[in-house]
Parts: structure tokens; C-alpha cells; sequence
């Protein structure tokens, strides 16, 4: 599929995103995305769509979004100049914060935008999904602070590896369902919150957690997550009078990458790359890398790229980061990588980890497992074109994943 595009085609799909006529009216992104969802859903997507459209044109809305993002998340996140990482790496490293967000990671901007919207849309109760339990957390916090009831799902492994956020969300009031079936991780997850949605489509609204699924979620979730590039932009532009030579950001489904991304897309002095869950390796099933090594298919509403096998059918993954382990990603990224508008690169668990330990040491900052893959690639990138500026989302921070990180305090110690 993406050696079919010409250099011709692949200007013109260029220009296209760049003019805002993607998603078109089918909700594609060129060949990607689209709405692959059963007959009870269709009525429901089709009012989330046209709540969406009326909110976001609704400046009585997005007063109220930009009051609350502001006074009860904490944006804008800090733009903060990673002396230590610059002096090993021989670059010039900007962290953009969002582990300093509300519940401690991008996950809120999304999660807060959608509970309003289902507010609006006169939702009786929130359905969401999630792997490393931050979107879990944010859904929790968000529909708190509206007042509508939410049940999360998770897989029963990343509910293990994840206590930490489990015990929050109930905290905030959710209701936590493990997830049995399946590979017992996010795509579990996300099927299960998909079959409790067609159960109750009339009094449900689906708060999904990435840039993927069904229209409209992909975009929803990208304008939400967009304030993350603009801040990052304006900000870089007024503290070093330039933009950066690089962007990095971790990709899974790809909410935080497509919410740094976007706004630079037309500032094509400035390479975007995004990092995938390069895990143990190359092997199908060794890693969640899905656009360095997957084939297009339909998973969860949306037509883009999957990790299958040769039979089609979607393979499990392992990352020893519970949010990238997914076997998907966002049909936009899936259009980004096809013209080459963005670079998208892997690390593996080990890179991760050793980047996330770096961080701790030279910043004082302990990022999230997800967060560090972006280090990681950030690091081989300086380490080929030192004295560049390199901006880093910094999607989360890692308290959530010392259940993990605790089983390798002796590799720390040695």
C-alpha cells in the first residue's frame, strides 16, 4: 500500500491534509480511517459526529473547554530545557510536559473534551477503554468533574502491571472491569468496551482514548490533543526564537504524537518523528511497531495499519509499555507515514528503559515507559545530528509503572 504513491500523489495528499480536507465526508484520511462499525452503532456515530461539529463551532463550548483546561488541568504545560540531556547528548533538548497535566499525563485533554461532549449530547454514562490506565484515569477525573457515572475497561494483565492507576480510578469514582478474553491487554480492552457500547448505543457514549476507531473519533481526538503542538510551537518559538530541527513523540494508537505533530505539519523545516514499541524484537508478536512492519486492515472501526499475519488475522503484541501495546494505529498516522510527512522509527524495551533511567538522573524527571521510547529515538537522532534542537513530547509521567520498574532495581543498582 504505501509503495503505491507516487511522489506526485503523495504532494497532492500532502496539500489536501494541509487544507483541512482530511477527514473527507466518509470520514478517510486518503485511503485510511473510515467508519467499520456495526448497524446499532451507526445512529450513534452519527450523533456523536454532528454533536462534535456543533460544539467545537460553539465558542460558548470552547470557552468552557479552555476555562477548564486552564484552571483545573493546569495548561498550558511548561516548555522545559533539558540542560543535562543536552550536554550527554550534544543537542539542544526541549521537553514538552504534559506529565504535568491533571492526572499526570496528555490523556486529559481528550478525556475532558469528550465528557463534555457527552454532557451535551445528554449521555446517561461514559464507556472508555485503557492499557496504561492513564486515559483510564483522566475518564475518571473528567466524568467526575461533570457528574456522569463511567465504567473503564482494562485488560487483566494491564490491570497487574498498572495498580497504581486501577486504585485511582476507583478512587475517583469509576467502576474498573477487568478484561479476561483475549490477550488481556488494550485491544482486549477495546473490544469489550466496543460490545458494551452496542448493548446500550441510546444511553452510552463511548470516550475512546486514541486517534483511532471509527469516524469521528480519529479526528476528535486529534483536535482535542492539538492544543499540545500549538502550546509546544508558540513556546519554542518565544524561548529560543526558532522553531526545532526535530519533534519526537511515542506512538501506540497515536494520540499524543498526532497532538504535537499537527501543528508543525506545514512547517516543513521540521522532521517529525514518531516512536514506536520496538519490544524484543522483530518478530511478529515480539514488538507493537505497526507501522514499521504491519499491512493495512480493519481493527476497530478503522481502516489503517495492523500488525497480522499472513492470514490476516491480528497478531498480539508485547511492549513492556502497557500503552503501546497495541496492534493498530490512528488511520492519520497511517496517511503521515505514507506521504512521508513524518518519520516513524522503534526502539526496543531495553532502549526504552535505559533512556528512562537517563532521564531520571540527568533531569530529575521520571517520564512514563511510553514517554521514554520518544527519548530513546530522540537520543539516536542527536547522536547523528549533534548541535540540533530537538523538542520531546513528554506524554505522562512514570509513578504509574513502578510495579514494572521495580522488577528491574537490580539492573539499576549494578
Amino acid at each position: 500500500m504505501l509503495s503505491e504513491f507516487s511522489e506526485a500523489e503523495r504532494s497532492r495528499l500532502l496539500s489536501e491534509l494541509l487544507a483541512g480536507r482530511f477527514p473527507d465526508e466518509h470520514g478517510r484520511f486518503g485511503p485510511f480511517g473510515g467508519r467499520y462499525a456495526p448497524e446499532t452503532l451507526i445512529t450513534a456515530l452519527e450523533r456523536i459526529t454532528e454533536g462534535m461539529h456543533a460544539a467545537l463551532a460553539d465558542s460558548g463550548f470552547k470557552a468552557t473547554l479552555d476555562g477548564e483546561l486552564a484552571e483545573w488541568v493546569g495548561r498550558p504545560t511548561p516548555l522545559t530545557a533539558a540542560r543535562g540531556l543536552s550536554r550527554r547528548w550534544g543537542a539542544e533538548v526541549w521537553l514538552k510536559r504534559e506529565d504535568l497535566a491533571h492526572t499526570g499525563a496528555h490523556k486529559i485533554n481528550n478525556a475532558l473534551g469528550q465528557a463534555l461532549l457527552a454532557q451535551r449530547l445528554g449521555a446517561r454514562r461514559v464507556i472508555a477503554e485503557t492499557g496504561a490506565g492513564q486515559h483510564g484515569v483522566a475518564t475518571a477525573a473528567a466524568c467526575a468533574r461533570v457528574g456522569i457515572p463511567c465504567v473503564v475497561y482494562m485488560g487483566a494483565v494491564d490491570v497487574k502491571r498498572q495498580s497504581p492507576n486501577v486504585d485511582r480510578m476507583y478512587q475517583l469514582g469509576a467502576r474498573v472491569e477487568a478484561v479476561e478474553s483475549g490477550d488481556r491487554t488494550l485491544r482486549a480492552a477495546i473490544d469489550e468496551a466496543f460490545r458494551a457500547w452496542v448493548a446500550d448505543p441510546e444511553e452510552s457514549y463511548y470516550l475512546l482514548g486514541s486517534a483511532v476507531g471509527p469516524h469521528p473519533y480519529p479526528y476528535l481526538v486529534r483536535q482535542l490533543q492539538s492544543v499540545i503542538g500549538r502550546e509546544a510551537r508558540e513556546q519554542c518559538v518565544a524561548r529560543t526564537g526558532g522553531l526545532p530541527d526535530a519533534a519526537f513523540a511515542c506512538v501506540g494508537g497515536g494520540s499524543n504524537a498526532i497532538g504535537l505533530f499537527h501543528p508543525f505539519l506545514a512547517d516543513t523545516s521540521v522532521r517529525l518523528v514518531g516512536v514506536e514499541a520496538g519490544g524484543r524484537g522483530a518478530g511478529l508478536g515480539d514488538n507493537a511497531a505497526t507501522l514499521a512492519t504491519g499491512r493495512p486492515g480493519v481493527l476497530h472501526g478503522s481502516y489503517s495499519m495492523l500488525l497480522q499475519d499472513p492470514d490476516g488475522q491480528v497478531q498480539e503484541t508485547h511492549s513492556v509499555s502497557a500503552g503501546l501495546d497495541y496492534p493498530g494505529v490512528g488511520p492519520e498516522h497511517a496517511l503521515l507515514k505514507a506521504i512521508g510527512r513524518v518519520e516513524y522509527t522503534s526502539c526496543t524495551d531495553d532502549e526504552a528503559l535505559d533512556a528512562l533511567w537517563e532521564c531520571c538522573r540527568a533531569e530529575g524527571i521520571l517520564p512514563a515507559i511510553e514517554s521514554s521510547h520518544a527519548l530513546a529515538g530522540a537520543r539516536a537522532f542527536a547522536r547523528e545530528h549533534t548541535g540540533t534542537r530537538l523538542l520531546i513530547g513528554l506524554s505522562g509521567r512514570g509513578d504509574k509503572d513502578m510495579p514494572t520498574l521495580s522488577q528491574f532495581i537490580d539492573r539499576i543498582r549494578s
